[in-house]
């Protein structure tokens, strides 16, 4: 007998949070005609269904262990979210993250075309796009000592296209530049 009243004061509390927290739910649902209870005005709008986003990565190379570029591209419904570029003139690596809706950046469509513009005036990306087969890179101006610890400018372009595993560069990785 003791046992079971022991039992009696955890129970009334998991009852009672299971009520609260059904009461709670319970807000937002109303009476309508003959008494039933179902979703208040307004209710499907906040419990919309959402919209399902296609995610899709995209990755390239080109060149040898000690000099090359590649990039990782995250697609989101076909269009770039997220894309990070890294090349590696031994001893010397450069390394660059932009991602949509950063602090560091502004990204700007118009069409087939995006224009990522960098903070601080360290440079802009041109991304073009070919119906979602090819993403072709501009790289202007972009501050090699901000993103490559060294001095100059990164400019030139990179080609990504859907199932290649080779980049296609031109003048990306010229250290004249």
């Amino acid at each position: 007998m003791a046992l079971r009243a022991n039992w009696r004061i955890p129970g009334l509390a998991v009852l009672a949070a299971a009520l609260a927290a059904g009461a709670a739910g319970a807000q937002n649902y109303g009476p309508t005609k003959g008494g039933s209870t179902t979703p208040a005005a307004g209710t499907e709008q906040r419990l919309g269904k959402v919209p399902v986003k296609k995610i899709e990565k995209l990755a390239c190379a080109l060149g040898t262990q000690d000099n090359h570029a590649r990039i990782a591209v995250e697609l989101v419904n076909g269009k770039v979210n997220r894309f990070a570029y890294y090349s590696i003139w031994k001893p010397r690596t450069c390394s660059m993250e932009v991602e949509r809706g950063d602090v560091y950046s502004r990204w700007e469509d118009t069409g087939s075309v995006t224009v990522v513009t960098l903070s601080e005036e360290t440079g802009a990306f041109l991304i073009g796009h070919e119906a979602g087969k090819r993403f072709h890179f501009i790289f202007r101006d972009i501050d090699r000592v901000r993103y490559c610890g060294m001095e100059g400018k990164v400019s030139g372009s990179l080609t990504i296209a859907r199932g290649e595993p080779r980049c296609v560069l031109d003048g990306v990785m010229e250290k004249g530049e």
